[in-house]
């Protein structure tokens, strides 16, 4: 049988909206914390009643002055609302929504010196409550606050998002923060885009979130619709017949509008679909890598404007090729909520067809594990083999033997040219988030995979942790990673902490390195000296030199 026929069998549908736990497991003891993922099924219904709340505290900022809105989050509490402020935003005349899901203090000094104290507001989103990035940025922005506005009239200055009876709500209260809005306990962060995480950064901002719930709303009614008509069904039975004929690549391509959904369609498949060594891997593509350079691997996902005839071109050449494609038309801004639910409803019947739970996250605990034993000194990392010029190279995990490298294309060649069908290379930069340094990487990437044939992904650390970093973990044994961190000069001291955002920016870099290692995953490390473009250059220039080579 399909995968439609299968889902119809086992009457998939109506035992998702039902909320019946043995759609995902047999195990009874898996039960209980499966059904506790699962309050999103009328998640866009719910969303209507929390609009006039969240319009509330927009208005009262507003009033305010405050014409910065800054959200520090990660993952699940942070994409859905970067996604909505890439699509529908800006709005003249509302606040600007800064979204800082970065350790980077080049990132974080940045974005402060663009900031005014008396204009600038905050919302610290985490789900449990406990997540260190936010809790250190906003321990950072907090001091930076109370010394221009004094700690009472800082602490209207900050929303808090999170689950109930987390530390974040105690912190809320201790800290004299404006209000915690409570998020749904039973919902999931990858599925949360239309809980207050999405929709109260985005309201505060401006943005038509009536629209995308609105939209939002048809889908949801039409994803409870238990027959082959159902559009998360049909999604994901399109998903699981490529996944199960070699196609396990799932290439991301859209119009430039839209291209920020990518990031959360990302977060999405890879945490709910990578574990017990299989998953389908994500790769956000650029429409410039020919698709005759595509393997036997991929299948696409195209999200478009009707009127971008190069998208539309870009996935006929690929139908041709004989790649699936799957095609969504967005004729709107707001119909991106639609997607939201689309993709949600989709991604959970993938995970019944799999086999796996959709709703936990195994690995991702490990490199968090692996990041505090760093900060405390109380893990090895793998050290670098030379000096190449201030480029410090280290290859680890299945490529720990390798000799010292004598240049950097030594360095790298041991990772490119063994890449074969079916592999996946990502790599991973703890850099600033500035796209003078991420443009010319994805440049690369994009010549990487034209010339060798394989998918190429570019991740940004720390943000890739809450992401993609549970399928690079417990998927499939097919990537190979390049990790590319600095030895930048900005830092902020974090309040009442041991360690420093600069330390804590590359801790968490090098507990990834150990977690990668230790799987014996294939791993080379490029640490530059500083964060201008430089090294970087040098870096791109040879891997471009490398993938061409023989």
């Amino acid at each position: 049988m399909n995968a439609m026929e299968r889902l119809i069998e086992a009457d998939a549908i109506a035992r998702l909206v039902d909320r019946d736990p043995t759609l995902f497991s047999s195990d009874v003891d898996l039960r209980q914390p499966i059904m506790q993922r699962l309050g999103w099924t009328d998640l866009a219904e719910k969303a209507s009643s929390r609009l006039p709340l969240v319009t509330n505290i927009a208005m009262g900022l507003s009033d305010e002055g405050v014409t910065d809105v800054v959200l520090l989050g990660m993952g699940g509490s942070s994409l859905a609302a970067l996604v909505m402020n890439e699509v529908l935003g800006p709005v003249p005349g509302s606040p600007r929504l800064h979204v800082l899901d970065t350790t980077s203090p080049t990132s974080a000094t940045t974005l402060m010196a663009t900031l005014h104290p008396s204009r600038t507001a905050f919302v610290v989103a985490s789900k449990s409550g406990t997540t260190v990035e936010p809790l250190s940025l906003y321990s950072v922005f907090r001091e930076w606050m109370d010394d221009s506005l004094g700690h009472v009239g800082a602490g209207k200055r900050f929303v808090v998002i999170t689950d109930p009876g987390t530390p974040l709500e105690d912190l809320r209260q201790q800290d004299v923060m404006r209000v915690a809005v409570k998020a749904l306990a039973t919902v999931g962060g990858r599925f949360s885009a239309l809980s207050v995480f999405g929709i109260a950064p985005a309201a505060l901002a401006g943005l038509d979130v009536q629209a995308v719930v609105d939209h939002a709303l048809e889908m949801e009614r039409r994803c409870h619709v238990p027959d082959e008509s159902n559009p998360g069904c049909v999604l994901a039975a399109w998903m699981v017949d490529a996944f199960e004929s070699g196609r396990d690549k799932l290439t991301l391509v859209s119009s430039k509008r839209y291209r920020a959904f990518g990031l959360w369609i990302e977060q999405l498949v890879a945490e709910s679909t990578g574990k017990q060594g299989k998953g389908i891997v994500p790769v956000i593509e650029d429409a410039s890598v020919p698709v005759q350079s595509y393997g036997s691997d991929r299948a696409m996902f195209v999200l478009r404007e009707p009127d971008d005839a190069a998208i539309a071109s870009y996935a006929e050449e690929a139908r041709t090729e004989g790649i699936p494609v799957f095609e969504s038309l967005l004729d709107s801004a707001g119909a991106i909520g639609a997607e939201f639910v689309r993709w949600t409803f989709a991604i959970a019947l993938t995970g019944h067809l799999m086999s796996v739970n959709p709703f936990d996250e195994p690995n991702v605990a490990e490199a968090k594990q692996a990041t505090v034993e760093v900060l405390e000194g109380t893990i090895n990392v793998p050290r670098a083999s030379a000096d190449l010029g201030g480029i410090w190279p280290t290859a680890a995990g299945a490529l720990s033997e390798l000799p010292a490298p004598e240049n950097l294309d030594d360095a790298i060649a041991p990772l490119i040219k063994p890449l074969s069908p079916g592999n996946y290379l990502a790599i991973l930069a703890f850099l600033p988030d500035d796209e003078a340094l991420f443009v010319p990487l994805r440049r690369a990437a994009y010549a990487v995979s034209a010339t060798r044939g394989v998918p190429v992904c570019v991740e940004m650390g720390p943000r890739y942790l809450h992401s993609t970093g549970q399928l690079h973990k417990g998927g499939p044994d097919t990537g190979a990673f390049l990790m590319i961190t600095n030895r930048e000069q900005a830092n902020l001291e974090i309040p009442n902490r041991p360690f420093s955002l600069a330390e804590l920016f590359r801790a968490q870099a090098e507990g990834d390195l150990v977690t990668l290692a230790g799987l014996g995953r294939r791993i080379v490390r490029l640490d530059l000296p500083g964060d201008d473009t430089t090294a970087l250059s040098a870096v791109t220039t040879a891997l471009t030199r490398v993938a061409k080579g023989p």
